[in-house]
C-alpha cells in the first residue's frame, strides 16, 4: 500500500509497540494521528516522526473515560476530512499476580472499558469517516491471551484477576472484528484482529512481572501487515497470530455470543452517555 496521503490513527501510540508503528508510517510517508494519554510523550513521538521526516499530530485522551473516548473522536473529525486506516492498539495489560479489580471513570470494570469498550465507542464514532475514505482498513490489536466472555458476570465482580479481565478483554475485541466485518460488508471498510506477539519488551510486559522473549519491532511488522499489506485488501473479520492467519477462541465465532456482547456495549456506552449528559 502506498502509504502517501493517508491518514492513520493508533491509539496507544506514544510507547511500546505503538509507537514503532507510527514512526514506520510515518517514514513510509502517511500522515500519523499519535494518541496517548501523556502530553510530553506525545509531543516526543511527534518530533521523532517530524525528525525522520514524517507528518504527525498528537491527541491527548484517557480511554478510561468514554466522555474522553467520544471527545477524541470529534478532535479527530475537526482535524481531518479523512481516515484511511485506524489501529486499536492501547491496553491496560495484567498487571500481575496480585492485581486488583479496577473501575473505570464510567464504573466498569477497567481491562474490559479500556482494552474492548473504548476501542468499540471510537470505532463506532469513526466509522462515517473510515466509509467516506474506502478502502479503509481497522485492526484490533487483541492477544493469543483469551478467554470466553462470562455474560453473567461480565465485569468480573467475583473471583477477580488481572488475567482473566485481560484475556475477556482480549476476546471481546476479537468478538467485535467477527461481528462488525460482517456488519461492514460491501462498505470499502476492512476489519481484522491480531496477536502481534508474544510478551514483547513493552511497559505492560513488565509491569506483569514477565521477562520479555520478543521485540516490538516483530510486533509491530504483524500489525503494519494487516494495516498495509495489499495480501489483505478486501478481506475481512480475521485473527491473525503474528504474520500468520490464524483461529481464535470457539466463542468468536459464535453468533449468539457476539449479538449479547454488541447488544451490552451498546448500552454501556449508551449508559455512559446518558450520564456525561446528566453530570
Amino acid at each position: 500500500m502506498d502509504l502517501k496521503d493517508k491518514t492513520i490513527l493508533i491509539t496507544g501510540s506514544t510507547d511500546g509497540v505503538g509507537r514503532v508503528v507510527a514512526q514506520r508510517l510515518g517514514a513510509g510517508g502517511a500522515r500519523v494521528l499519535v494518541h496517548g494519554r501523556d502530553a510530553a510523550r506525545g509531543k516526543a513521538a511527534v518530533v521523532d516522526i517530524e525528525a525522520a521526516g514524517g507528518k504527525a499530530e498528537f491527541f491527548a485522551a484517557d480511554l478510561a473515560s468514554l466522555a474522553e473516548v467520544r471527545r477524541l473522536a470529534e478532535a479527530v473529525r475537526e482535524k481531518t476530512a479523512r481516515l484511511d486506516i485506524l489501529i486499536n492498539n492501547a491496553g491496560v495489560g495484567t498487571a500481575g499476580q496480585n492485581a486488583k479489580r479496577q473501575v473505570s471513570a464510567d464504573g466498569y470494570e477497567l481491562r474490559f472499558a479500556v482494552n474492548y469498550l473504548a476501542g468499540f465507542l471510537l470505532t463506532s464514532e469513526l466509522l462515517p469517516l473510515l466509509k467516506a475514505s474506502a478502502p479503509a482498513r481497522i485492526v484490533n490489536v487483541a492477544s493469543a491471551g483469551q478467554q470466553a466472555i462470562d455474560f453473567s458476570d461480565v465485569m468480573l465482580t467475583r473471583g477477580y484477576s488481572g488475567v482473566r479481565a485481560y484475556c475477556q478483554s482480549k476476546l471481546a475485541q476479537i468478538l467485535f472484528t467477527v461481528d462488525l466485518a460482517e456488519q461492514l460488508k460491501g462498505s470499502g471498510v476492512t476489519v481484522n484482529a491480531l496477536h502481534p506477539a508474544s510478551y514483547m519488551n513493552t511497559t505492560m510486559v513488565r509491569q506483569a512481572g514477565v521477562t520479555p522473549w520478543s521485540s516490538v519491532e516483530t510486533g509491530a511488522d504483524a500489525i503494519l501487515n494487516l494495516a498495509t499489506s495489499p495480501d489483505l485488501e478486501g478481506r475481512s473479520g480475521l485473527y491473525f497470530d503474528g504474520l500468520r492467519e490464524s483461529r481464535a477462541d470457539a466463542q468468536a465465532y459464535d453468533s449468539t455470543a457476539r449479538q449479547q456482547l454488541r447488544s451490552l456495549s451498546l448500552d454501556l456506552v449508551g449508559q455512559a452517555a446518558s450520564k456525561d449528559q446528566h453530570s
